[in-house]
């Protein structure tokens, strides 16, 4: 079954990613992602931009409407996931357990719906 790691992390820790602690910051998600490249369970996964660069639409009546930066203004924000594929639940949160940012942000575990 395959699950979806999304990373939500605070205006600090997107700072880290272009600081001089950004060696010590990525290098700690390096060794994740290769522990479960490893393990055979990644299916994919990328850090994202932070929040400022998002851009926010919506179908209103049939008009578009664009909106700067993230969905919601909250102090946490996405800022990367993984695809990994394990037998089940457990397993999904001992991986989520595992990623850097459960020691400083929020790490959500989702299964990914399928159609059959």
């Amino acid at each position: 079954m395959q699950y979806l790691i999304m990373i939500y992390e605070d205006a600090a820790a997107f700072a880290k990613r272009s600081s001089p602690d950004a060696p010590k910051h990525f290098g700690a998600y390096q060794a994740y992602t290769e522990a479960l490249r490893e393990a055979g369970v990644m299916v994919g996964g990328n850090p994202l931009q932070p929040p400022q660069t998002a851009t926010t639409v919506r179908l209103r009546g049939g008009k578009r409407q664009v909106q700067d930066g993230p969905i919601a203004d909250t102090k946490e924000q996405l800022g990367g996931y993984y695809l990994i594929e394990v037998p089940n639940l457990d397993a999904a949160l001992d991986w989520g357990a595992r990623c850097p940012a459960a020691s400083y942000g929020t790490v959500e575990v989702r299964p990914i719906m399928t159609y059959q």
